[in-house]
């Protein structure tokens, strides 16, 4: 009887430590799924897009302003406009998408709450091509009459349309993170003499800056990324924007308007393209990261 209880939880133990190596390890293989994506789908379009920079050469391509394939492949101008895009859309819905996670979070009725939140995660299931019909539709025309030019389809309609698109995925993280801060942070506030609004920015805000940060990384990145709304809505002219009033075309939309047909040199010089959209995007994560990093320190 002893030498059985004995040896019981040695086996016992055998199982547990074989089962917990077992999802050690499909954990493991989980993890890798996603690191090997990426990896191999940067290997992919580096494969494919050096040999447009080894032919035309890297400063002709990044720094050049004119797009006329097969013979000129010059990015420059779908860069800027993917960063006026992208920037404009986060200073006007970035604010917006942090005051709402905050009224959601802190200020609103439970029955308002669940309101307004249901709306906003309706919005993070719209299609695209709905977002780039709204905008053709209500944007553009709007533009055209507020500000009396011929054409709408303008860098303003695009900005316009991202900042709402961006406005879900920046508010439903924010308002997690500012509810996921133990209740103590406020009320230590409080007790000290703290308004609520005070205890709000000077306090909750900073705490759940991480969180923040990162709904702002996804937003900004959804921005950047967006192709079909705006291929609708902003007018797709590869040419150096001069004003927000002018169209343009971003480097996702040469892209996908182009790589359909293109062959040869072309589609590498398109590839090329999504290098540098994959180089802005992992630049863009870093600078995230270490703004957090430092900031945490």
């Amino acid at each position: 009887m002893t030498t059985n209880t004995l040896k019981l939880p040695e086996k016992a133990t055998k199982k547990r430590d074989w089962i917990e190596t077992v999802f050690h390890l499909l954990f493991l293989g989980c993890a890798m799924v996603g690191v090997l994506s990426v990896a191999t789908i940067a290997w992919f379009v580096f494969h494919e897009g050096l040999p447009a920079f080894q032919q035309a050469g890297i400063s002709e391509i990044i720094f050049g302003r004119e797009w006329l394939p097969p013979a000129l492949f010059g990015i420059a101008p779908m860069i800027v406009a993917s960063l006026i895009s992208t920037l404009g859309a986060v200073i006007i819905g970035v604010p917006i998408a942090i005051l709402t996670a905050v009224f959601l979070a802190e200020l609103a009725p439970k029955w308002l709450a669940n309101l307004v939140r249901p709306a906003v995660e309706l919005l993070a299931g719209i299609p695209s091509v709905v977002y780039g019909f709204f905008g053709l539709v209500i944007i553009v025309p709007m533009i055209e009459v507020l500000f009396h030019i011929p054409a709408g389809n303008t860098i303003l309609a695009g900005i316009i349309v991202l900042a709402i698109m961006i406005l879900p995925t920046v508010i439903t993280i924010s308002e997690t993170s500012l509810r996921a801060l133990p209740s103590t942070y406020k009320e230590a506030a409080l007790a000290l003499g703290a308004s609520h609004i005070y205890s709000i920015f000077r306090v909750l805000i900073p705490a759940a800056r991480s969180g923040i940060y990162t709904g702002i990384s996804l937003g900004v990145a959804r921005a950047i990324g967006e192709t079909m709304a705006i291929i609708m809505v902003m007018g797709n002219a590869p040419a150096m924007p001069g004003s927000l009033l002018e169209p343009a075309r971003t480097l996702t939309a040469n892209i996908a308007m182009e790589m359909s047909y293109a062959t040869g040199i072309h589609a590498s010089a398109l590839y090329s393209t999504g290098i540098v959209l994959l180089v802005f995007i992992v630049l863009l994560n870093a600078s995230l990261l270490y703004l957090n990093h430092k900031r945490s320190h």
